[in-house]
């Protein structure tokens, strides 16, 4: 599978983001900014997690409906991956 830009950029984004958090602790700030920027984190992860997928499940429904084939079972895989990365 091929992963476009946008994704890879989300995920360069929140690799700043953790060296930032990083930087906050070496620095002592407080605790309530420290939380914020992880959940910050948390959700651009999450967000990333979806658009792999939703682009997964587009690509995979594409491919079934082409051969002829009843898409279900992908869509069922999809949701169990959103599933197990909560």
């Amino acid at each position: 599978m091929e992963y476009g830009t946008d994704v890879k950029n989300r995920l360069r984004r929140a690799e700043g983001q953790v060296r930032g958090v990083l930087k906050m602790m070496e620095e002592g700030k407080e605790c309530r900014e420290v939380v914020a920027q992880l959940s910050a984190i948390r959700t651009a992860i999450d967000r990333s997690i979806g658009l792999v997928i939703a682009n997964h499940l587009q690509a995979c429904i594409r491919e079934e409906l082409e051969k002829g084939n009843d898409p279900d079972q992908v869509i069922k895989e999809a949701v169990e991956l959103l599933v197990k990365s909560r």
